[in-house]
């Protein structure tokens, strides 16, 4: 895989986070990420080559039971607490699928998808008007949040799509977001695990390209920003990470 930066020259009217910005090396990535899951949510079908819908992997991709292989039960090591306002990033459509009623924590999002992010808007209030707060368009580097602001940071299932030098941005922006002493759940993919390669050729086919680095360099990276792992979990694709800072 290589593993490239793109280059910005955007429309700022349509995406407003780039208002204050002339360029931005990763708007590329950024909208490629977008397009393939704004597609996904539309309900589209991919077009591959006929060798890629041969691979099991795209099999368990369409009839569903990729997803169970996939997702990274962030409750399991960070569970939301009654109360405590928390930011899912990349969040899709979390607050309609995951317990939030039964934490009765308080949700907040951000997202690239603006089909993600439009629905989620319209049901998340008509399911849980007091828990669910709001959710923004934009990317992870640029949180549209006040400083201090939350209890728990959420960032599970996208990590993939971006090199390690953006997720020092990423870093930086959820510590500046989270209240002291407060806690960041995110998940990577684990190169070493089967799944990963199919994965990632997978992917890289639906529209966002896959970066696989080791979990040494992730870890590496956690702790140059500043960060204590707390805690860790691993799964069949995805590594889950609990960080402190």
């Amino acid at each position: 895989m290589s593993q490239k930066k793109s280059a910005f020259s955007g429309n700022h009217d349509q995406y407003s986070w780039f208002a204050k910005k002339n360029l931005d090396n990763w708007h590329t990535q950024i909208m490629a990420v977008q397009a393939r899951f704004d597609q996904e949510y539309r309900g589209e079908s991919f077009e591959l080559p006929p060798e890629v819908e041969a691979m099991p992997i795209f099999q368990d991709y369409t009839s569903g039971n990729l997803t169970t292989k996939i997702v990274s039960p962030f409750w399991e090591i960070a569970k939301p607490k009654k109360n405590q306002k928390c930011l899912d990033i990349g969040c899709g459509v979390s607050f309609l699928v995951y317990p939030w009623g039964d934490w009765q924590a308080f949700f907040y999002g951000q997202e690239i998808s603006t089909i993600a992010k439009d629905n989620l808007k319209k049901r998340g209030s008509l399911l849980n008007y007091k828990l669910f707060k709001k959710v923004e368009l934009g990317p992870a580097h640029q949180l549209i949040y006040q400083a201090n602001e939350f209890d728990l940071a959420i960032a599970t299932g996208f990590s993939c799509y971006y090199p390690l030098d953006y997720w020092e941005l990423v870093l930086q922006e959820v510590q500046r977001v989270l209240k002291s002493e407060c806690h960041f759940v995110f998940d990577v993919v684990n190169s070493e695990q089967p799944l990963a390669e199919n994965w990632a050729i997978l992917e890289t086919y639906l529209g966002a390209e896959v970066f696989l680095e080791p979990l040494e360099k992730w870890e590496k990276m956690i702790k140059a920003r500043g960060g204590k792992i707390v805690k860790q979990q691993p799964g069949e694709l995805f590594h889950m990470y609990k960080v402190k800072f």
